[in-house]
């Protein structure tokens, strides 16, 4: 049995279909990257492993337990930051340990506070508040405040597609460095394949809604640590992009071929007077 699984999920809102049929099986400690264009659903998916929406059929387990609904075992990244704007930096972080580690001392639970402030280098930003810090700064809080949960899952939810590029490969850089120190088990929603190869250890590709499904998966057998200059000139990872971006295109094409062809809308009728 695999440390998370989904097996036959599928998701509906209202009549239309969302997610279809999908089965995904991750192992203890495992990075393993969802692929997939903009409005595909991979925001449902990562939902439904957090437990903030529960699938229409099919289930997710964790450990061997049916989710049910959120909980501290899955820490979530998502793409807005989602910080208190009144509350410092530390302050933000704090609040997530103190009510999950309540019987800890004052000092046990500041001192947890400060070392995953230091495991994203932002130890001197502790007091400031989020207006005060820069896109990718408050993304690290972001992931601080996950970390510092001790969750089982870590799912990151295209936390860094709102960046820019410097502070992305930045992020990215981050990201791989606390995932080889705690091997945590990761699941990353992306639409970058780059990102995916520089991070994961298994890529699957999501087809495009309504009714998304997961494809193939695709390991990544590329050496670690990996340095994003050095893999531009791979040959494995220029196959092995060039063979999943072939992919998503390819189900994006099918997708839009079995559409159906709609019918153009009638003329207006002009109501004529008689006189």
């Amino acid at each position: 049995m695999a440390f998370l699984e989904l097996n036959g999920v599928s998701k509906n809102f209202g009549h239309a279909s969302v997610l279809r049929g999908l089965d995904l099986h991750i192992e203890r400690g495992e990075f393993v990257a969802i692929v997939g264009f903009s409005g595909s659903g991979k925001t449902t998916l990562i939902n439904l492993l957090a437990g903030l929406l529960l699938p229409d059929a099919g289930t997710v387990r964790l450990d061997g337990r049916v989710v049910a609904g959120p909980g501290p075992d899955r820490g979530v990244v998502f793409q807005n930051y989602s910080l208190l704007p009144w509350l410092t930096v530390a302050e933000n972080i704090a609040l997530a340990v103190d009510s999950l580690f309540p019987s800890w001392t004052a000092a046990r639970r500041s001192e947890h506070v400060d070392r995953h402030l230091a495991m994203v280098n932002l130890s001197a930003a502790r007091d400031k508040l989020p207006r005060q810090l820069s896109g990718g700064m408050r993304q690290r809080v972001s992931v601080a405040r996950a970390l510092a949960m001790d969750p089982q899952v870590l799912l990151l939810d295209e936390p860094l597609s709102a960046l820019d590029a410097l502070t992305r490969g930045s992020l990215q850089s981050e990201i791989a460095r606390i995932w080889a120190a705690d091997r945590k088990t990761v699941v990353l929603i992306t639409n970058d394949v780059d990102e995916g190869l520089l991070l994961a250890d298994r890529i699957i590709p999501m087809t495009p809604g309504p009714g998304a499904t997961l494809g193939p998966e695709i390991r990544v057998p590329l050496s670690r640590p990996r340095d994003r200059k050095e893999l531009n000139h791979d040959a494995e990872f220029k196959r092995l992009r060039a063979s999943i971006t072939s992919w998503l295109l390819d189900a994006a094409a099918r997708r839009k071929s079995a559409a159906p062809t709609r019918l153009p809308a009638p003329p207006a009728l002009i109501p004529i007077t008689l006189s």
